[in-house]
This record gives C-alpha cells, structure tokens and sequence, in this order.
C-alpha cells in the first residue's frame, strides 16, 4: 500500500511514522507513506496557499490551485482508490471504514486546514471525506497520522501475530474484553479462573460473553449495531 499525505504542515506528522509498529511496515515494504508539502505547489511567489473567502465569513480558506496541483501530480504517477479529505463534517471514521481502506493499493490524505478547502476541489477530486470525532482540530494532520496508523496496522504481515488485529475493540462492533497477565494473584486480586483452565472453549465463551456485557455497558449505541438494530 502507498499513502501520500498532502499537509500544509508536515513537521506535524513525520514523526507518528518514524516508530513502532508503522516503521516496520515501511522497513518491510509492506507499506510507503509520503508526506508532500502543500507549499510546494505554489504558484504565489511568496508560497501561500490560503486566501479570503468569498462572501462574509471569518478565517482563511485553502486555495485551489496549490492543491490541484499537487493532486494532479501524484494522479500522473499512478491510479488512487481514494482522495481523501479529513474535515470534521466528514463520515465518521470507525473500525469498519479501517478494514475497507486496508484493502486498497492507492490513497491520497489531504489535511484539512484554515476554514477548509475551495468547495471545488471537493466537487472535483475528493471521493471520501472522513472525520475522526465530532471536534474541530487545528488541522487535519493529526487525523490523518490515526487513519494512517488504523489502516496500515491492518496490512497482511504488519502484525507479527495477524489474529492480533481480529481481536481489536470494534471488530464485529464489539469492545475487546478483561485481559490478564502473570501474576495470576496480585496483594489478593486474582485472574478469573476460566482463563487459567485450559479449555479453549470455556476461554472463548467467556471472552465473548465479556464482550458482549462490556459493550452494553459502556457503549450502548455500538451495542445497538452488534444486535443489528442501526
């Protein structure tokens, strides 16, 4: 898979991809991340990249051009499945939407900035805009840096244990349930039996049961879809 981020700050997310477990993605070319300077592609002398909007309203708005520009570049080099543009009223971003871009060879991030981008350019180019919450960051960098990690994690061989991922929160919309490790009794807090027995499938029902009973708790609208009710 190859990611190019288009920022108008890459200093911003160079370093989530230097690490762990995404570093060895690259290392192991499963995965290439390219960050590419919006500035770049300025055609102001001065390199701008945001100007006034039409109409009233206050705050700066991303030009067109700089980012036409950059697109259409990377667009001459290769084919993209998606054009992305990370802006709080996109789609909301989940683990479902994960697993869908995972599957992809080709994506373009584009990093909301300012008030946002020229409408145009999302009538033209973008095919996906996503949201990570329902909040407003500075700007879509950080957003980016999280659909980057979610997505690539998730690329066959990333993981040294490939189940590793099947057992996240969220798969089958369903939160992780209690995990333990040794000491089996700490000052008198004990690891649940089941787990010490043995039984595959004492374990496996008891985890799911957990499942079920954590999600309902603590997230009853992810409950509601793991009973098929939205």
């Amino acid at each position: 898979m190859r990611i190019d981020i288009i920022t108008v700050l890459p200093e911003i997310i160079e370093s989530p991809f230097n690490h762990s477990i995404i570093k060895r993605a690259q290392d192991k070319g499963l995965a290439e991340i390219h960050i590419h300077n919006l500035r770049d592609y300025s055609e102001d002398k001065h390199r701008r990249v945001d100007d006034y909007s039409f109409g009233k309203g206050a705050g700066m708005v991303m030009a067109i051009q700089p980012i036409e520009k950059a697109i259409e570049t990377l667009k001459a080099e290769r084919d993209y499945d998606e054009i992305i543009f990370t802006t709080p009223d996109g789609g909301l971003f989940d683990q479902t939407e994960a697993n869908k871009l995972s599957l992809k060879k080709n994506l373009i991030i584009l990093c909301g900035h300012y008030k946002g981008i020229d409408q145009r350019i999302r009538d033209t180019y973008i095919t996906k805009e996503i949201s990570v919450g329902d909040f407003v960051l500075t700007g879509g960098e950080l957003a980016a840096a999280i659909i980057t990690d979610a997505v690539v994690r998730l690329l066959p061989g990333v993981l040294s244990d490939e189940t590793s991922a099947l057992t996240d929160s969220f798969q089958d919309h369903l939160l992780s349930p209690p995990i333990y490790t040794r000491p089996a009794e700490y000052k008198g807090m004990k690891v649940p039996e089941v787990l010490r027995s043995g039984n595959d499938k004492l374990v496996d029902d008891w985890k799911h049961d957990q499942a079920i009973k954590r999600t309902k708790k603590l997230r009853p609208d992810l409950y509601k879809k793991y009973l098929g009710e939205e």
